[in-house]
C-alpha cells in the first residue's frame, strides 16, 4: 500500500473499519453527526477514496467498502515518519518515544516481548 491518505479521508476510513460495509448514505449521517459535514462535502471525500483505490463502490445502495486495512494505512504512515523525521533509522523514532515518557513495567515487559520477537 503506498497512498497518502488525508485526514478527511481518514475520516471516512476510520468509519468503514468500524463499521464493515457501509452506504455512502450512512458514512454521510455519521459524518454530519460526528464531525459536521455536509453531504456534500462526505460524497466529495468518499469520490477522493474511490479514485486513489481505497474504498470500492458497490451496487446497489452505493455501499463503500475498504479495499485498505487501517495496518496498512499505519505501517505506511509510520514509515513515512521515520524516513522524514528520522533519516530512515526506527530506532531513532523509538528512542524519541522512549523519552517522552515514563513507562510501566508492563509496557516494558511488552517492547521487550515485541524486540525478542524481532530477533
Amino acid at each position: 500500500m503506498s497512498m497518502k491518505l488525508f485526514d478527511s479521508e481518514l475520516n471516512i476510513m476510520e468509519i468503514l473499519w468500524r463499521e464493515g460495509d457501509t452506504t455512502a448514505k450512512r458514512i454521510a449521517e455519521i459524518t454530519k453527526e460526528k464531525i459536521g459535514w455536509s453531504k456534500t462535502t462526505t460524497y466529495t471525500v468518499i469520490k477522493k477514496c474511490l479514485d486513489k483505490g481505497a474504498i470500492e463502490r458497490q451496487e446497489p445502495n452505493f455501499v463503500c467498502r475498504a479495499r485498505v486495512t487501517q495496518e496498512q494505512v499505519q505501517q505506511y504512515e509510520t514509515t513515512e515518519l521515520i524516513n522524514k523525521m528520522y533519516n530512515g533509522a526506527p530506532d531513532r523514532l523509538i528512542a524519541s518515544l522512549l523519552g517522552q515518557k515514563r513507562l510501566t513495567s508492563e509496557e516494558i515487559s511488552r517492547l521487550k516481548q515485541l524486540i525478542e520477537g524481532l530477533e
